[in-house]
């Protein structure tokens, strides 16, 4: 693996058509879930295998098992069932989770299917959870007295899992919470659970959280007890970078720096890429700067997750020869 800039990408990949058929298929009851395991560790061959032939240093299992990603979580969690129907943009629809009762971990939940992904690369394979603090502020909430309760008593699920993942061998582990950059006034609440679902932990951890008025917030966003911070760089206007040059950055930290725009068809340029690249290093160092999109790709077509993933590597190639770390 190289000295600096090491790519990856946030975690989800687009569904093939054939997976996607089959999970609407399993949930009216004509797909097995055997039927359905089979179809799932294909795709994610699929996914693996692509992100190998591009050359990405730390790779995902592209979520195929997953459909929505507190859902699926949901779904294993006593405590948590699957809601009624609500509309979340245009025409698209999901299942919201409510919190009914006392959160609690029974078993492993993403495991077996870390271990498959693991064991078709020598490359390392990311743990992939979502947060306490998502998890519960994206579920309708019912069996608590409050919601810093909630989300505190769910870091300890996480906490579990975690665990789990780290004894099975994950070199590193990511904790998404996507729905803090909305509500950063609650920023303590989220460092708080964080360390909660962190605690124990030896492989190296990360979160991601999707682009809002970090600004605001900082520089106590990057108190969050983690080591690497995935951040949406090439969707922010460049406004966190300019405070993050001229205020700084931990010293013990990273950042997983986002180059692609995943919410546009649009295909950039390796020129773009490269651009994008050179702002990190005004930032950080090679070996402390990371290269991703900026979300995850599931919103994609596969053939544009595709060409956004071979822009990427190709700057980064581009970047590396510059400074002599390729």
């Amino acid at each position: 693996m190289t000295t600096g800039l090491l790519t990856t990408t946030v975690g989800s990949f687009p569904k093939p058509s054939y997976l996607q058929k089959a999970r609407n298929q399993f949930a009216a009851g004509k797909l097995s879930r055997d039927q359905l395991d089979e179809l799932e560790q294909k795709a994610t061959r699929e996914v693996i295998a692509l992100q190998e032939e591009i050359g990405l240093d730390i790779l995902v299992d592209g979520e195929m098992a997953r459909g929505d990603m507190v859902a699926f979580f949901a779904e294993h969690l006593p405590g948590m069932e699957i809601g009624g129907l609500v509309r979340s943009y245009g025409n698209r629809y999901y299942h919201k989770p409510v919190v009914k009762d006392a959160v609690r971990w029974k078993e492993p939940i993403t495991v077996e299917m870390w271990r498959f992904a693991q064991s078709l690369t020598d490359k390392p394979v990311k743990g992939m959870l979502t947060g306490p603090y998502t998890m519960v502020e994206w579920s309708f909430l019912e069996g608590y007295d409050s919601f810093r309760d909630a989300v505190l008593e769910m870091g300890k699920a996480v906490n579990y899992e975690a665990l789990e993942l780290d004894r099975a061998g994950a070199q590193f582990i990511q904790i998404d919470e996507p729905a803090l950059s909305t509500r950063l006034e609650d920023i303590d609440l989220a460092i708080e659970a964080m360390a909660i679902a962190t605690e124990g932990l030896t492989a190296k951890t990360a979160t991601h959280v999707c682009y809002g008025d970090f600004v605001s917030a900082y520089p106590r966003f990057f108190d969050m007890p983690v080591k690497q911070f995935d951040l949406e760089m090439a969707n922010s206007s460049q406004d966190l970078k300019d405070i993050l040059k001229a205020e700084g950055f931990p010293e013990d930290k990273e950042i997983a720096w986002g180059v692609v725009d995943v919410h546009t068809h649009e295909i950039e340029s390796v020129a773009d890429v490269v651009a994008e690249i050179h702002r990190g290093l005004e930032v950080l160092p090679p070996e402390r700067l990371d290269i991703d999109p900026d979300c995850g790709l599931k919103t994609r077509t596969w053939d544009e997750a595709e060409q956004k993933l071979r822009v990427l590597m190709e700057g980064v190639h581009t970047v590396r020869k510059e400074l002599g770390i390729e």
